[in-house]
């Protein structure tokens, strides 16, 4: 019998205690500092936050994501700032499932661009990113979290598909399988450079050597 997975917004205070324990044994999280308070959840929910979550046949919350209201220069955009999958459901689509019902939380609040950030080393995250749900690289965020958290700034138009970028345009920055101090020192560098350049990165591809290339061309929009 196939998994029946639906996608809800959380409402009550038991299931925003429920995304803070998933939350934390997801990460593996054990000193108090690192928790996820569930007034919190309750507050972003109320107040145009996103708290959403997967929940299997049996009810039970399997993965869940938050995220709230940012603004730049450009004008309001939704932050996604954690998405978690249980251990034994990660590879079924759930991950897609939470990007899609933040979607419509931040259309519903009159968003129309989301944001994340996500390791520039988690190949398997950058081709969900660009390749599955067609978002884009934009900005690099070094030492995000404290040193060795360099992180890309991921925007994904919600009202659009991305347009299609000619192979003459692509740039390509290969990535090693297992990455070194050195190698993440130029990762950096490289990053930087081709976003300096106004480049965004639109691809993201796991190669037969076991190392990885990202493909980046135009932004579509300034």
């Amino acid at each position: 019998m196939q998994d029946s997975f639906r996608s809800v917004s959380l409402t009550t205070q038991d299931r925003y205690a429920e995304a803070a324990v998933l939350y934390r044994e997801v990460f593996g999280y054990q000193h108090p500092d690192y928790g996820l308070n569930p007034r919190l959840l309750g507050a972003l929910a109320s107040n145009g936050g996103s708290v959403v979550g997967v929940l299997d046949e049996s009810d039970r919350l399997v993965a869940f994501a938050y995220g709230f209201c940012g603004t730049d220069k450009r004008g309001f955009y939704h932050y996604s700032q954690s998405a978690v999958v249980a251990a034994g459901h990660q590879g079924r689509g759930l991950g897609r499932q939470l990007k899609y019902a933040q979607r419509e939380v931040a259309l519903g609040s009159g968003m129309t661009r989301m944001r994340w950030t996500y390791d520039p080393f988690q190949i398997r995250n950058g081709h969900f990113n660009f390749d599955v749900l067609g978002a884009r690289g934009r900005w690099f965020a070094p030492d995000m979290y404290g040193p060795g958290t360099d992180r890309v700034v991921v925007e994904w138009d919600l009202t659009d598909q991305p347009k299609a970028v000619p192979d003459q345009e692509l740039t390509e920055l290969v990535m090693p399988a297992e990455s070194t101090d050195k190698d993440r020192h130029e990762v950096r560098a490289a990053f930087e450079e081709l976003f300096a350049k106004g480049l965004a990165a639109v691809s993201c591809r796991r190669l037969p050597d076991g190392n990885a290339v990202y493909y980046f061309g135009p932004v579509d929009d300034v």
